[in-house]
């Protein structure tokens, strides 16, 4: 039995405004000092979090889609891979911007010195050419094939990010670990099953 979860029409511009509603929650806060004593590491939390999160949805679209029949779901996945993103593009400038004030010098030495970084910009060198190529055209060029093992960055990416946040806390790991009970069923939902004997 399938069920439709959006209207007919305007699937793709509700769910646009409904994404946004993070951000605005988050620019909420900042201007009405809701972000605590540190505003920044507020910031970089929230904003990783976010990116987090549609990584999460955007491969939870696969198994909706094959227990529920939830198919319509299926066009609005680069929307949701595109936001994840977007939340990466924010987290990176926090941390670029806010945090380090752009003084190279103490980048690279994070880089280098500070594992949870690294792996961050690890993270976020495999979401780029994904971002970059989420267009009709690209896949076009690409070829269907090419554009598909491509993107199954994800799945790299994702682990990544659960790694990147393990390494970031310092004590209270419950958040970091109940996402990677997460990601560990979206990962297992799509290993491959023993077929069933017959007869």
């Amino acid at each position: 039995m399938s069920f439709s979860l959006w209207p007919q029409r305007g699937d793709k511009p509700v769910l646009f405004f409904v994404c946004l509603i993070p951000l605005a929650v988050i620019l909420y806060d900042t201007f009405t000092n809701g972000l605590g004593a540190n505003p920044v590491e507020a910031l970089s939390h929230r904003t990783g979090a976010w990116a987090l999160r549609f990584l999460f949805i955007t491969l939870a679209i696969t198994p909706l889609r094959k227990q529920f029949g939830w198919s319509r779901l299926v066009p609005l996945r680069r929307m949701l891979g595109l936001y994840a993103f977007f939340f990466a593009c924010l987290h990176l400038f926090v941390y670029l911007v806010l945090d380090r004030s752009m003084l190279l010098s103490e980048i690279i030495v994070d880089i280098g010195k500070r594992p949870y970084i690294t792996i961050g910009f690890a993270v976020f060198l495999m979401l780029l050419p994904m971002a970059a190529t989420s267009t009709n055209g690209m896949i076009r060029r690409l070829g269907g094939r090419r554009w598909k093992k491509l993107h199954r960055l994800i799945y790299p990416a994702a682990i990544g990010a659960v790694i990147h946040f393990f390494w970031l806390v310092k004590s209270d790991i419950t958040e970091p670990f109940i996402y990677s009970v997460v990601l560990a069923g979206l990962l297992a939902y799509r290993l491959p099953r023993p077929a069933k004997k017959q007869g």
